[in-house]
């Protein structure tokens, strides 16, 4: 996979370094913490997930959880409803809530107290420990760190119209992610409004909120308010 370098000032590669695993996400609320071991920007996780997933869910404790189908794990503690498709490979922690008619595609795993609602889709993605995508949902290719939450309708669209691979912009810089398909990188505690569009490579660091009906691409910062494109605040201390 290409390295995420972006070329600077008398043509020197710099890395980028507002976005990295440690600047979005704190790693003690999932399950999937190995899997960012050794590893720079999210985004280049998301092709271990299916292995990673296969290889965790043998090692967990069998009096928590329980083995549902093919590399399918459930908590036992977890609630799901019975309308709601699964297919792995796939881990739904402790205490998370699966609603009505959701639609797990695989390769997905739904961190502890997380919410996936009514009419919900996922695929190839990682929920952080208490996030909520409840209503209408679409997360592709994407990463969920630590209680962020999706408005109802919002999606993340994981392939450019184009087809070519996925950049990631953060201002000057364009970050080549050498992947086809990347949803969002959604920072812990980002709220993101109703009916939003997070755009292929959209990352949207710690603590920040997206405006409803907006149309996102590349790097919001921390700490931020997403009004529309080319406006945004930062938030008041």
């Amino acid at each position: 996979m290409a390295a995420a370098y972006y070329i600077g000032c008398c043509g020197k590669e710099r890395e980028v370094e507002n976005i990295t695993i440690s600047d979005l996400f704190d790693l003690r609320e999932t399950m999937a913490k190995e899997l960012f071991d050794g590893v720079k920007y999210p985004w280049e996780v998301l092709p271990r997930i299916h292995d990673f997933i296969v290889e965790l869910g043998k090692r967990l404790p069998r009096e928590l959880y329980e083995e549902r189908g093919e590399n399918i794990w459930v908590a036992r503690s977890a609630s799901v409803a019975p309308t709601a498709c699964l297919n792995g490979p796939l881990i739904i922690d402790e205490e998370a809530e699966v609603r009505h008619c959701a639609y797990i595609r695989g390769n997905v795993i739904v961190g502890k107290g997380t919410v996936v609602g009514n009419s919900t889709e996922l695929k190839n993605v990682i929920l952080f420990n208490k996030v909520q995508v409840p209503h209408y949902n679409y997360v592709g290719d994407s990463i969920l760190g630590f209680r962020a939450h999706m408005g109802a309708g919002s999606i993340t669209s994981n392939v450019k119209s184009d087809k070519t691979p996925v950049t990631v912009k953060n201002g000057s810089a364009v970050l080549e992610t050498g992947l086809k398909k990347m949803g969002a990188m959604l920072g812990d505690y980002v709220e993101v409004g109703c009916s939003s569009v997070l755009n292929p490579g959209t990352v949207v660091c710690r603590n920040s909120n997206i405006y409803p009906v907006s149309m996102v691409r590349g790097v919001i910062p921390a700490d931020s308010i997403f009004k529309a494109p080319g406006e945004i605040a930062a938030k008041r201390k």
